[in-house]
């Protein structure tokens, strides 16, 4: 897993290559300032570790207690003796906070603003006697020009860290000032490590196989990068989905835009259609309108010449004549003899008054025979034994037939 480290000099970084195998292991940091920001212990402590936080601004401690609720938070200085001091902050600067006045009269003459406040005072002897109860892993100092002090505080008989990581330079400068305190250490049998530009580093006799994980600067090897570039790689991935489920929305709403607009587009033709659909529905209407009153004028017009027709003189004396030509049509139309044949034989009357003229005269009643038979064909009739004389055997089967009822109804009324 990639190491992320938290401080400004990544000392943090060197600290995991030498102690990194440690589990659970535990930290005392002198001049805390902030739980996350330029922090040289947040990495161990997200790594389970746990220690000592100490930090005598009261506004930065409670950041500690927030964040680090697992961890020791001390809003006291350490010093070489128990008791109260002059702290000289500089509000527009982080980090800068220091006990030494010379430290605060550079800054107010760089021009920034100094404040002054007083806070108690702790040695580390007594801090490790309350709180520690196991090694001390690593204790680091930063206190703007008051490390000396700090160490002389400390029992390094009794408590023995296995790293030390001491800044060596003063405030806001590369000029070192290890030389008035390194003594303090090395006469403890501490060995000088390494420096980092910022700090020195040291290692206990007793450990002295750290001393390997020193020598050379944090490099590619050490698998890390810092916390302000993963935040902004995170950052940057955040974007970048938030960019992308920005694009997919913008391709939805396109598409749906899309729609929309084929949609409107489809409603207009449609309107247009429609439009046209009723304005050739009102010109349908106006013509058929138009041809309505046409018709009604035309049939008025008819009817009144109709009218004076029908009353006309001329339409009264022809009258006779237009019924004779109504007959003339009638009697032309085809099947008419046959018509007349049949309703002639059906009626009873008409065949007891023909026939016996029939009789009385032969020559007519073969014509009128030879008529019957042409016009009712050579359709079939009915063999009917009638005795009729030589001179009637002309006749066809239907008058045979007329002529036979006669011969029945005379029997029965016995003429």
């Amino acid at each position: 897993m990639r190491f992320i480290s938290y401080s400004q000099n990544n000392e943090d970084v060197l600290l995991w290559r030498a102690l990194g195998h440690v589990r659970d292991g535990f930290y005392i940091d002198v001049g805390a300032n902030d739980p996350v920001e330029h922090s040289v212990t947040k990495a161990f402590y997200d790594a389970g570790w746990r220690g000592i936080n100490i930090e005598p601004l009261p506004a930065h401690i409670a950041a500690f207690d927030e964040q680090r609720p697992g961890d020791v938070n001390l809003a006291v200085a350490a010093g070489g003796e128990a008791g109260t001091l002059t702290l000289y902050d500089v509000p527009d600067v982080r980090g800068w906070a220091s006990p030494e006045k010379s430290v605060a009269d550079l800054h107010r003459a760089e021009g920034h603003t100094v404040a002054e406040l007083t806070v108690p005072v702790r040695t580390l002897a007594d801090v490790c006697e309350e709180h520690v109860r196991g090694e001390v892993h690593f204790l680091k100092i930063d206190v703007e020009g008051f490390e000396g002090e700090v160490l002389r505080g400390m029992d390094f008989e009794r408590w023995r860290p296995w790293v030390l990581v001491i800044e060596a330079t003063l405030p806001n400068s590369r000029e070192t000032n290890h030389g008035s305190w390194e003594h303090l250490v090395t006469s403890r049998r501490y060995r000088y490590a390494w420096f980092d530009g910022l700090n020195r580093y040291y290692v206990a006799e007793e450990h002295a196989e750290l001393m390997a994980s020193f020598g050379i600067q944090p490099n590619v090897f050490d698998d890390y990068i810092s916390y302000h570039l993963d935040r902004a790689w995170a950052a940057n991935r955040t974007a970048t989905q938030a960019l992308r489920d920005t694009e997919e929305q913008a391709d939805a709403a396109r598409a749906e835009l899309h729609d929309m607009m084929q949609f409107a587009e489809n409603l207009e033709t449609e309107k247009q259609e429609a439009l046209a659909e009723i304005a050739q529905l009102r010109q349908d209407l106006a013509q058929a309108h138009a041809n309505g009153q046409q018709a009604t004028l035309w049939a008025r017009d008819l009817e009144e010449r109709l009218t004076a027709t029908y009353n006309s003189t001329s339409w009264k004396v022809t009258r006779p004549l237009r019924m004779a030509g109504a007959l003339v049509i009638r009697l032309r139309r085809p099947g008419l003899a046959r018509r007349l044949l049949t309703r002639v034989t059906k009626n009873q009357r008409i065949r007891r008054t023909l026939i016996p003229f029939l009789l009385r005269h032969p020559a007519l009643n073969r014509r009128v025979s030879g008529v019957l038979q042409a016009v009712k064909g050579s359709l079939p009739q009915p063999v009917v034994n009638i005795d009729v004389p030589e001179e009637l055997k002309g006749l066809p089967v239907s008058v045979r037939n007329v002529l036979a009822d006669l011969q029945r109804a005379r029997k029965h009324t016995g003429g």
